[in-house]
């Protein structure tokens, strides 16, 4: 029986990867097709079109700068739906960017709640 258990749990942790292969295929798939990759890459340091600063931050500048923060996955999503105030950007000198215009006629409030959820987690080291 301990060896059964042993077996079981070995693939279960096994599969874990692979499953974190697929929600990031799904939210990056989910990203494409509702326009977020326009402007936002996952990795900071990659340039925006003509060699530009990039449009919006890097997500995971956001999940870091967001890391910890009470509320930060509805306020992203709030941000994500009705858009951001170009007067009041903390990402000012760090992208090219001054807005991030309203979304919710690309993406339904659950989808982008989903996709924000996955971006505050990439600061999380992965889990081996």
């Amino acid at each position: 029986m301990n060896r059964l258990m042993s077996a079981a749990g070995a693939l279960v942790m096994a599969a874990l990867p692979m499953a974190a292969l697929a929600a990031d295929d799904a939210m990056l798939k989910l990203a494409n097709s509702s326009g977020c990759m326009t402007c936002h890459h996952i990795e900071p340091g990659a340039m925006g079109p003509d060699g530009l600063p990039p449009i919006g931050p890097a997500w995971r500048d956001v999940a870091t700068k967001y890391a910890g923060v009470k509320g930060a996955a509805d306020t992203l999503t709030h941000t994500v739906l009705t858009g951001s105030n170009p007067y009041a950007s903390h990402w000012k000198g760090k992208v090219s960017g001054l807005a991030m215009p309203p979304n919710e006629v690309a993406i339904k409030e659950a989808d982008a709640r989903k996709l924000v959820v996955w971006i505050l987690a990439l600061n999380k080291p992965a889990k081996k």
